[in-house]
């Protein structure tokens, strides 16, 4: 099993055309050719990360969030990603990433949002073909019982472990369809109202988007590392497929920058 077994798996789910414009998905650091000893799956590369990667024995890293965004003019010990990017190359560990395109997939990020929210008739809102391909950047399900709003949010809590959920004003009917855009997801809630959504759930607003909204659809806030938590679960899914034999790992080290005190 080679490097490019598992890419080429990872981009038949997920295909790099269905990134957003600004993105930069896919193989960001390794030789495809390269003999696999293991993969270790997360949310986002760090230097503690790689670290785990090592002391796994794997040589191979896939994330969500890509290491490699912005072009580097330089390699050196200046900034965290160049510091990654080094300890990376000098223990030959590769990176793949999916992002928006994992966003974006058909069973991708927000399918499996709705997955842990047991909602059912599932499918995209907003939705587009992309090289003869379905995707959305949302997705919409319903309930299939009404809950009370804060019902919801409790059930919410529980089912990605949050501290907290950002609400507006609680909702004074039964909330039954849900809207749902992981990690920073604010750009379609009008187009979850305009679907008739009851509720929405994304990891990140700006404050000023939650004015004007209130009675007319829930907002339900729950940090951007806890919405998107679970991807690592799709690509164990879609890597043990292609490589049934492949040690395969879910990251121990929470990478999420912020701290709820």
């Amino acid at each position: 099993m080679k490097i490019k077994d598992v890419l080429s798996a990872l981009e038949r789910f997920a295909p790099l055309p269905l990134q957003e414009d600004f993105d930069n998905a896919g193989l960001q650091l390794g030789l495809t050719e390269t003999e696999l000893s293991g993969a270790l799956l997360c949310l986002d590369v760090t230097e503690k990360i790689v670290d785990e990667a090592i002391s796994k024995g794997c040589n191979l890293i896939v994330s969500h969030h890509p290491l490699l965004f912005h072009p580097l003019k330089k390699i050196s010990d200046a900034d965290y990603v160049q510091r990654i990017v080094i300890k990376a190359i000098q223990n030959s560990i590769a990176v793949i990433s999916m992002h928006t395109n994992m966003d974006n997939a058909k069973g991708g990020v927000n399918f499996k949002i709705a997955e842990k929210m047991n909602l059912r008739n599932v499918h995209f809102f907003c939705h587009k073909i992309v090289d003869g391909v379905e995707c959305g950047s949302g997705v919409i399900g319903e309930f299939e019982e009404p809950k009370a709003a804060d019902d919801f949010i409790i059930d919410l809590k529980k089912a990605f472990d949050v501290e907290c959920v950002q609400c507006n004003q609680l909702l004074r009917r039964e909330i039954k369809s849900v809207a749902i855009c992981g990690g920073a997801g604010s750009f379609l809630i009008n187009d979850a109202i305009a679907e008739g959504a009851d509720a929405f759930i994304t990891g990140e607003m700006h404050y000023h988007e939650y004015f004007g909204n209130d009675q007319k659809i829930q907002i339900a806030v729950i940090g951007h590392y806890q919405s998107e938590q679970y991807t690592n679960e799709i690509f164990k899914s879609i890597i043990q497929d292609a490589c049934k034999n492949l040690p395969i790992f879910m990251a121990e080290t929470n990478t999420n920058p912020i701290i709820y005190l």
